[in-house]
């Protein structure tokens, strides 16, 4: 018919049949798979050392600070442990008889005392320096909390309860206190107050038999520690 277009056969694609293309990878060595995955795991841990190393990075230099760059003819007057000891994974009980494990007290620098529960006048009188230490800090006391570990079964006077409101009183057994704190040599535990940073390690123990005079040389550590530890531990837990 005139005018009519018709296709042409030949310009159509051609349809024949052909071989698909496939390209065929060859399967990795068992000995390349195990070198990978020991370089994943490898790299994983430089990342791991890195992040942990950046989060520790103030702890570090607030104890670098205080204790190394000082200046020259300042001397503390609690005594610095060295190593210290990290706080022991165990459970005490408070005057309830509620389980409180010892972990829980991580989060606040703590001023430790330790005395059987029938508190004699020595005992008594580290629980009064104890709360004065804390108040005379200020607004930073609530960075500071009071411990009174009892190691043993001897009640708690009805005369010394109001006083040990805002305290954590607790009962642990001997053997665990003594894995965690230590007293100076040809000293008993009841002798000192201690000082327990916010990772749970005992770092400092005051001299014993603390009096008024000393209580203030005491005060200047804690503000030190308090200072230096300001960048990265706030009051709270």
């Amino acid at each position: 018919m005139s005018g009519s277009k018709l296709s042409n056969p030949a310009a159509k694609n051609d349809l024949s049949d052909s071989p698909l293309a496939m390209t065929v990878h060859a399967m990795p060595r068992p000995g390349e798979v195990v070198q990978a995955d020991a370089e994943r795991t490898r790299m994983g841990r430089w990342k791991m050392l890195a992040v942990l190393l950046i989060c520790a990075s103030p702890v570090i230099a607030s104890y670098f600070t205080y204790y190394l760059v000082r200046p020259e003819g300042r001397r503390n007057y609690g005594e610095l442990i060295q190593p210290q000891k990290d706080i022991p994974q165990v459970s005490a009980h408070n005057l309830q008889g509620e389980v409180v494990p010892l972990a829980s007290l991580k989060g606040q620098w703590l001023l430790v005392n330790v005395a059987s529960g029938a508190c004699a006048e020595r005992c008594q009188q580290n629980l009064y320096f104890q709360r004065q230490l804390r108040e005379i800090l200020g607004r930073d006391k609530d960075r500071l909390d009071r411990v009174w570990l009892i190691p043993d079964d001897a009640p708690v006077a009805d005369a010394l309860l109001p006083a040990l409101s805002m305290a954590h009183v607790l009962r642990l057994d001997m053997a665990a206190v003594q894995r965690w704190i230590s007293p100076a040599a040809g000293q008993q535990l009841q002798d000192h107050l201690y000082v327990v940073d916010p990772m749970g390690n005992f770092m400092m123990r005051f001299p014993a038999n603390m009096d008024v005079a000393s209580a203030s040389k005491a005060k200047r550590d804690l503000e030190r520690l308090l200072k230096a530890s300001a960048s990265w531990d706030q009051a709270g837990r």
